[in-house]
């Protein structure tokens, strides 16, 4: 198996974290695999805001909706990484929404965010993609703009556990030939 598909399939939701910090050079190698992802027409839509204050992990802790599972990691991970994305620039031309879909900026932001959680799968840091929130109070947190939209929080550190992979489709299950 070759080392790409051995990250891709052992990567996880990582909820639960080590109390260490995570080296700068690190977490730049993970702001790295955002900077090469794909966009459309590579306009990079991406913003991330590196939060490493632990208040300040506190208050966006605190805008997490009740029973996500991933409440505690957004304060006990060392770093969160609040993903936000530039509206009217991704999926436009001439000023212009040009798909059915609109706004195209939540698709390149999965893009980078996948680069991001495989890049810290490969350093040897977990990570969980967290968008059960109350977005405008994120925001608000983290002085977000108008015209840019906080879309995820994502915890970083290192995982103190695990878990094993949850059951997944064959590919023939979810695999159309042809038609529909």
């Amino acid at each position: 198996m070759s080392e790409f598909f051995q990250v891709l399939e052992q990567r996880r939701s990582i909820r639960k974290y080590e109390e260490r910090d995570v080296p700068e050079d690190l977490v730049n190698r993970v702001l790295e695999a955002v900077k090469w992802s794909p966009s459309w027409t590579n306009c990079q839509c991406w913003e991330v805001v590196v939060v490493r204050d632990a208040a300040t992990r506190q208050k966006l802790q605190e805008t997490i909706l009740p029973k996500n599972p991933a409440t505690k990691a957004i304060g006990a991970a060392p770093v969160v990484l609040a993903i936000c994305g530039r509206l009217g620039v991704s999926g436009y031309y001439d000023n212009q929404a040009s798909t059915k879909f609109g706004d195209w900026y939540l698709f390149d932001l999965g893009i980078a965010t996948q680069s991001l959680c495989l890049a810290a799968r490969e350093l040897g840091l977990g990570t969980v993609i967290v968008g059960l929130i109350d977005h405008d109070r994120a925001k608000a947190v983290l002085k977000v703009p108008e015209g840019v939209e906080l879309v995820a929080l994502i915890p970083l550190g290192y995982p103190a556990k695990s878990p094993t992979a949850p059951k997944r489709r064959e590919v023939a299950e979810f695999t159309h030939m042809e038609t529909y």
